[in-house]
């Protein structure tokens, strides 16, 4: 198992900086974001939503269909179908997201890893959850699957951006101490590279953000993980769980964010915020 001590990094080399991303050795300007790509241009979403898996994770690749840039989030088995999608769209992975460190969620981090080469990120608080992927294997009945070390450590604020797409990072423990959401949003055309990246860690990017008003021209996009889901919310009498964290999370991030957000899942169908904070039975 190779996966590194909170407070060291991973010695693997990836061309991700938290100055300026794929930087292809240029000087990139002094910031802390995790920018990835940034073309001043109208882009198109590809979003593929694939159930992997024993227990049908949902797993989300998302790219550029103009500069064919992309990250997949939830990679957690059936790595041959995640491939031939990306190769059917000519997709370049730049990052590899767990939204929490769940066995269904990361069992194909490492297969991932080996075909694309891309830098694998997860919260700091579930990398001791991950290194017990064979304890969780072993209450499923499962083999354990191939481990792989961990790149970078994601936090509230972060953004990963692609092409002319970014995702936001909110933290939303509860299901498990790690447990992330990305809310997905194209890039204003007119916002030059340098501003949204200036924009991560130094001006924490609030909820308020993903409101009504937002200068996308289409709805934003929350991959909730197994934090939120259509009529319900993600189980917490797992290891790490908490129901008040959780109901914290949704209440204080996943509700502040506009009513036409989309919600996917890490499981079930799609729903939006509007719909969960009308109908959810645990959120009244």
């Amino acid at each position: 198992m190779k996966v590194r001590e909170p407070s060291a990094p991973s010695r693997r080399h990836h061309n991700l900086s938290r100055c300026g991303g794929f930087s292809g050795g240029d000087a990139v300007p002094p910031c802390k974001s995790l920018l990835l790509y940034w073309p001043l241009m109208a882009q198109k979403l590809i979003h593929e939503v694939i159930p992997v898996g024993m227990l049908q994770c949902n797993c989300s690749i998302l790219g550029d269909a103009v500069t064919h840039e992309a990250i997949v989030v939830d990679p957690g088995d059936e790595i041959e179908r995640i491939t031939e999608i990306l190769q059917g769209h000519k997709l370049k992975v730049r990052a590899i997201v767990s939204t929490h460190t769940h066995i269904d969620h990361v069992g194909g981090l490492a297969g991932l890893y080996r075909i694309t080469g891309a830098p694998v990120l997860i919260h700091e608080a579930d990398l001791d959850l991950y290194r017990h992927l064979d304890l969780q294997a072993q209450w499923l009945g499962v083999r354990t699957p191939p481990m792989t070390e961990i790149d970078e450590f994601l936090r509230e604020g972060d953004e990963l951006c692609w092409g002319g797409f970014a995702a936001r990072v909110l933290h939303t423990p509860g299901h498990t101490p790690g447990s992330i959401s990305l809310v997905v949003e194209q890039r204003a055309a007119d916002q030059g590279a340098e501003g949204s990246v200036q924009a991560s860690r130094q001006q924490s990017a609030g909820p308020e953000s993903g409101r009504a008003g937002s200068t996308s021209p289409d709805p934003a996009r929350l991959l909730a993980g197994d934090t939120l889901f259509q009529g319900s919310i993600g189980r917490t009498d797992l290891w790490g769980g908490s129901y008040p964290q959780i109901i914290e999370s949704i209440r204080e991030k996943l509700l502040a964010l506009s009513d036409e957000v989309v919600v996917y899942p890490g499981h079930g169908a799609q729903t939006t915020i509007g719909a969960e904070r009308e109908h959810n039975p645990f959120l009244r």
